[in-house]
């Protein structure tokens, strides 16, 4: 299972570097809506996974254990708002999101280390932080 996870997760980077999702200008470009083909790459993206969780839901797939997939909705929250925002800006200003870093640093591009740092420093400050955010970025019962 290892090397079929590795496998999918270098097709994935191929992918990800062909399509040019690694390129700084070519992501400013997209957000600076001056190339669409990205957002259309993502949308292709997003339009498999849906059809794919209705395939589950609809057919009542299992995994390969036996057990029930379970597709729950997520609950919606400002939490979620602000984190969307935050990883927005973050992914304007260093041309990269938590899928291409990787593939960013297999083609060389070194600058990816910095928003690699970044992203794990982010994550540790939100654990740190989290106590005290925790009322704000979680949804109300």
């Amino acid at each position: 299972m290892n090397i079929l996870n590795l496998f999918f997760g270098i097709l994935f980077g191929f992918i990800l570097s062909r399509v040019g999702a690694t390129q700084y200008d070519f992501i400013a470009n997209m957000f600076l809506l001056k190339n669409l083909h990205l957002m259309g790459v993502i949308g292709s993206g997003i339009i498999a996974g849906a059809i794919g969780i209705q395939i589950i839901k609809r057919a009542h797939l299992k995994t390969i254990t036996g057990e029930e997939i379970k597709i729950t909705p997520k609950d919606r929250h400002w939490g979620n708002v602000i984190g969307g925002l935050i990883f927005g800006l973050g992914w304007g200003v260093t041309g990269s999101c938590p899928g291409t870093i990787l593939t960013q640093l297999g083609e060389g591009k070194l600058a990816a280390l910095f928003t690699l740092a970044g992203m794990i420093l982010g994550t540790y400050l939100f654990g740190i932080f989290y106590p005290k955010l925790e009322n704000f970025v979680t949804p109300k019962k």
